[in-house]
């Protein structure tokens, strides 16, 4: 079904991506309208916030009915299977509840990875710009969650959708970088990422043939060098 939603943000890029998060859509698979750019006002008074209306056709999703987990609820006590995703589900979500996130959570644990993901409106406090506040969630989890165990494990922290569908959005980003650099025999330079997501371009490129990555430059504005293989 078609769903609208607007959302604001102290830039027009950080409204968009709650928007697309909260949708659960890639920007390519959305209608975005500005519907005013922010102002900072005079002496900080009066500043206004960026405004867009996004549209997209979106799934409703039977699973989401069954509540697994709602962020302030403090009676939950979880269905963990291990010390370490306990603790990395209940840091999470006092988190997510101190910052007034409320929605469904839902974690497993498959060899050393612990996966958590949580579903809900208004997540884009949780998301940040780029995800900058995600990833600080996801490492200070990750932390917590390798204080209560033995092994290393690494906890893969997804709230909103929005990390499934950057990824997405990263591959087509990559695929249309090896389409140029074939076509011109030009090295394509990419977006500064996080090094995770560098690691999505490198991994997904590897298997295209004549193709191949490197990064350079120095954090936060490192990038993925797309270039033809040595042999073509």
């Amino acid at each position: 079904m078609e769903k609208t939603i607007v959302k604001t943000g102290k830039t027009v890029d950080e409204a968009i991506e709650s928007a697309l998060a909260e949708l659960g859509v890639a920007k390519e698979d959305a209608v975005i309208e500005i519907i005013s750019e922010p102002a900072g006002g005079f002496l900080g008074l009066g500043s206004k916030d960026a405004e867009v209306k996004v549209t997209a056709n979106v799934e409703e999703d039977a699973a989401e009915e069954e509540v697994v987990y709602y962020g302030d609820d403090e009676n939950f006590e979880g269905d963990a299977v291990s010390e370490a995703e306990d603790a990395a589900v209940q840091f999470v979500a006092e988190v997510l509840s101190g910052i007034g996130i409320h929605g469904n959570m839902d974690s497993y644990r498959e060899d050393d990875a612990i996966y958590i993901s949580v579903s809900g409106s208004d997540c884009g406090a949780a998301i940040g710009r780029h995800g900058e506040t995600l990833d600080a969630i996801s490492y200070m989890t990750n932390l917590i969650a390798n204080k209560h165990s033995e092994d290393r494990v690494h906890v893969h922290l997804d709230v909103g959708g929005y990390k499934r569908h950057r990824e997405q959005v990263i591959k087509n980003l990559a695929e249309r970088a090896a389409s140029k650099v074939r076509k011109t025999g030009r090295k394509v330079v990419m977006e500064a990422m996080s090094p995770a997501e560098r690691r999505v371009v490198h991994s997904y490129l590897q298997d295209f043939e004549g193709i191949t990555t490197h990064s350079e430059g120095e954090e936060p504005d490192r990038r993925v060098i797309v270039t033809l293989s040595e042999n073509n």
